[in-house]
C-alpha cells in the first residue's frame, strides 16, 4: 500500500477555493508534509448545471438547448464563459493569472462552439441522429467544468509556492481513446507522489463514457478509481459538512452529533436513501481492496471526520443517523390470486426491470406487494400498465409517500421497535408500513409527505439526543 492518500474536493468547497486552501491543502504543511496527496475536483459550483443541466430544477444548459434542437445553446455556452470568467476574477486575490486564466477558458469554450456549430449543422443536414452524437456533445461539455477548476487550482497552488501539477484527464483534443483503467494510469506515469501535488479533473475521457455510465456522480468515480489503481492507504472526501447523525439544517446544529465511524454497507444504505456520503458505485472498489474512506467538512479542519472502513462494528449499540426520502411513490399490487402464486414477484419486478426502475424497499403479504420506488424514476406509468396486462385481476395503484430510516452498524437495542413506535405514535405520526431485515443495519418508517420532517426529528431526538437518558 502507497503513502499518499486521494482527495476528493466538491463543487461547493471549490467555489471558496482561498478557503480550502488554507484549510486543507496548505494550512500549517510545509516542505514535504505537502506531498503525498492526490486532489481531484469537481467543477465549481453552478458550472455543471450551466453546461448540462440544473440538476435540482432540470432547467437546460447548454446540453439540454442541444438536446431540444433549441437555437439557445449559443446563448447558453455564453452565460458559462461569463460564469467562468467571474471565478477567474474572484481568485486573483489568491494568486490566480486571470489572463492566464482566461485565455484557458476562451480556447476551450471558443473550440467547443465551433464543435456545437458543426454538430448541428450535421444535424439540420439530416447527416447525423441525436443518438449518434448527444451522449459524446454531453460528455465533452461535462468535462469542461473540471478542467477549468483543476487548471485554476494547479495555478493557484504553483503561485503559493506548492509544486503542484494540473492532470487534465479529460483528454482535450487527443484522438487516442483508452479504458478508464488506462486513462488515469498514463496520466499519472512519472508522478512522484513525495515530490508534486497533482491536481486532477474530476472528469475521465474513456471508451465506455464516463458520463454514459455514472452521470452526475462521474467525479466520486474518478476519485475512487484513482485510489485503487495507485494503491492509496486512504481516500479522503473534502464536503461543506460533516457527515452527522441528521440533516443539520432540519434538527439543528446544535443536536446533530458526528458520526466518527461507520462502515461501507452503511454507506451503501445512505446511498439508496439519496444521500452524498460517497457514491455506491465508487466505494465497491475500495471496499474491496480493503481502502478506507474519510468524510471531513473542509472548513473544520483539525477534526478527524468520519472514517468509513470495511469491519466496524460499533462497540456499543446506537443509532448511527436518522435520514430519508420525501420522494418516493408506493407502487402497489393488489390480487386476489396471488396468494401461492410461484414467481408472482419476479414477474413484477421483470416489470420493473423493463422500465429501468429501481425499488428502494418492498412490502409483501397474502395478495398485495408494494415496491417504493423514486418519483423522479421514468416510465412509472408504462410500468403500471405492463403490470395491470400482466396480472389482469390486479388492482395496480400508486400513492406518494416518504419513508424514514434508522441506520447504525449496530443497533440491538433493547425495545428499539417500541421506542420508535412510541415516539412517532407521540407525535401524532401514522406509519403507513415498515421495512426491516434481519441483519437490523437500518429499519424503514414509511409515512405520509407531511410528516417527513417531523419524524425524522422526533427519530433523531429519541435515538440521538436522548440516547443516554
Amino acid at each position: 500500500m502507497g503513502n499518499h492518500t486521494v482527495e476528493k474536493i466538491g463543487g461547493t468547497s471549490m467555489s471558496r477555493f482561498g478557503e480550502v486552501m488554507n484549510n486543507v491543502i496548505i494550512g500549517s504543511r510545509k516542505g514535504a508534509a505537502l506531498y503525498n496527496r492526490v486532489f481531484v475536483v469537481s467543477a465549481y459550483s453552478g458550472i455543471t448545471n450551466l453546461l448540462l443541466e440544473d440538476k435540482k430544477t432540470g432547467e437546460p444548459g447548454v446540453y439540454g438547448y442541444i438536446a431540444k434542437d433549441s437555437k439557445n445553446w449559443p446563448e447558453a455556452l455564453e452565460k458559462v464563459r461569463a460564469k467562468m470568467l467571474e471565478y477567474n476574477r474572484s481568485f486573483e486575490s489568491i494568486g490566480l493569472d486571470v489572463a492566464e486564466a482566461d485565455k484557458f477558458v476562451n480556447e476551450r469554450i471558443d473550440a467547443i462552439r465551433e464543435c456545437l456549430k458543426y454538430i448541428m449543422y450535421l444535424r439540420s443536414a439530416g447527416h447525423s441522429k441525436p443518438s449518434e452524437y448527444l451522449p459524446s456533445t454531453r460528455e465533452f461539455l461535462a468535462a469542461l467544468g473540471e478542467a477549468h477548476s483543476a487548471f485554476n487550482s494547479a495555478r493557484i497552488l504553483q503561485a503559493n509556492g506548492v509544486n503542484a501539477r494540473f492532470v487534465d484527464l479529460s483528454g482535450w483534443m487527443s484522438p487516442e481513446i483508452m479504458t478508464l483503467d488506462e486513462a488515469i494510469l498514463s496520466a499519472f506515469k512519472g508522478i512522484e507522489f513525495d515530490k508534486e501535488l497533482p491536481i486532477v479533473t474530476g472528469y475521465v475521457k474513456y471508451d465506455e463514457g464516463i458520463m454514459k455510465r455514472f452521470d452526475r456522480g462521474y467525479s466520486e468515480i474518478t476519485f475512487s478509481k484513482i485510489a485503487v489503481l495507485t494503491d492509496a492507504r486512504e481516500g479522503i472526501i473534502h464536503k461543506e459538512f460533516h457527515l452527522s447523525t441528521g440533516d443539520p439544517k432540519l434538527i439543528g446544529v446544535d443536536k446533530v452529533k458526528i458520526i466518527g465511524n461507520t462502515n461501507f454497507d452503511i454507506a451503501d444504505q445512505l446511498s439508496d436513501m439519496d444521500m452524498e456520503a460517497i457514491h455506491s458505485k465508487a466505494a465497491k472498489e475500495m471496499e474491496m481492496k480493503n481502502i478506507p474512506i474519510r468524510v471531513k467538512n473542509a472548513f473544520d479542519p483539525e477534526h478527524p471526520g468520519t472514517l468509513i472502513s470495511r469491519d466496524y462494528v460499533s462497540p456499543t449499540p446506537r443509532v448511527e443517523m436518522i435520514c430519508g426520502r420525501g420522494d418516493l411513490i408506493a407502487l402497489e399490487v393488489h390480487d386476489p390470486e396471488m396468494v401461492g402464486s410461484v414467481g408472482y414477484d419476479h414477474q413484477l419486478t421483470e416489470c420493473l426491470a423493463h422500465n429501468g426502475i429501481n425499488y428502494i424497499a418492498k412490502n409483501t403479504n397474502a395478495n398485495t406487494i408494494t415496491h417504493y420506488i423514486p418519483q423522479k424514476s421514468k416510465n412509472i406509468e408504462a410500468c403500471m400498465e405492463q403490470m395491470r396486462k400482466t396480472f389482469v385481476h390486479a388492482s395496480v395503484t400508486e400513492t406518494r409517500v416518504a419513508v424514514v430510516s434508522v441506520i447504525g452498524t449496530n443497533m440491538k437495542i433493547p425495545g428499539f421497535l417500541a421506542k420508535a413506535a412510541k415516539a412517532l405514535y407521540e407525535a401524532d405520526i401514522n406509519v403507513l408500513a415498515l421495512d426491516q431485515v434481519m441483519r437490523q443495519v437500518n429499519i424503514q418508517f414509511i409515512v405520509s409527505r407531511d410528516d417527513f420532517k417531523k419524524a425524522q426529528i422526533v427519530l433523531h431526538r429519541e435515538f440521538v439526543e436522548n440516547a443516554n437518558q
